[in-house]
């Protein structure tokens, strides 16, 4: 498990992918490990597989490379065969952090698609939200959206959403990841690479290995 220390002092450089070893592109016969991704030591995957193929992206609303990563990752993800899962999950270093706060909240009210793309677009490119909003600040501007800003509340100050936070610290600590974007296979497999697109060819790669493995 890494120290919490170590996570606190990647969130410094939230979007590390730019920082990530500059490998060659992966070899014919497939990911290479400690060069295309890294094997999770006892890595377990977010949510029972129950005969799925779990691709979790844990991502930052304030990172640019996220917002760059979104409109690839949006279509990509629609295009997964049906074994495979695919799930967002906002990074958590500390468990009261604001955006992911509101990224649970307007999940359990059904509200991502309206606010999801938004939020790294009112960040990166309407400026309309600060990198470092408070929960009353997204609330406002989810409000604006359309959202129903009492129940986000509600939902944001929420035992449900306390639960979630702790679950996805839990997952960020055990998967090692240090920056974002991220992309965990099965929780086994922490991607890397020196491109967007070359993120999702490897995640392609290991999720085609793990649905051999299981046959």
């Amino acid at each position: 498990m890494i120290p919490l220390r170590r996570f606190r002092q990647a969130l410094a450089a939230a979007c590390l992918l730019v920082a990530l070893p500059v490998f060659a592109q992966p070899a014919a016969e497939g990911p290479v490990e400690g060069v295309d991704y890294i094997a999770i030591p006892d890595g377990r995957p977010l949510a029972p597989l129950d005969g799925k193929i779990e691709v979790v992206e844990i991502f930052s609303y304030a990172c640019g490379h996220c917002a760059d990563l979104q409109p690839m990752i949006e279509p990509w993800q629609r295009a997964l065969p049906a074994d495979v899962r695919f799930t967002y999950l906002p990074v958590v270093y500390r468990t009261h952090d604001a955006f992911a706060t509101a990224f649970f909240a307007s999940q359990a009210l059904g509200t991502l698609e309206t606010t999801h793309q938004a939020t790294f677009d009112a960040i990166h490119r309407q400026r309309r939200l600060p990198g470092n909003a408070t929960t009353g600040e997204i609330a406002w501007f989810y409000g604006q959206l359309g959202v129903d800003q009492p129940r986000l509340e509600a939902a944001m100050a929420s035992d449900e959403t306390a639960a979630k936070l702790n679950a996805a610290h839990e997952f960020l600590l055990r998967s090692g990841a240090q920056g974002t974007p991220t992309l965990i296979i099965n929780g086994r497999y922490r991607v890397q690479a020196r491109s967007l697109r070359g993120l999702l060819r490897t995640a392609e790669a290991l999720i085609a290995r793990e649905r051999t493995a299981a046959r």
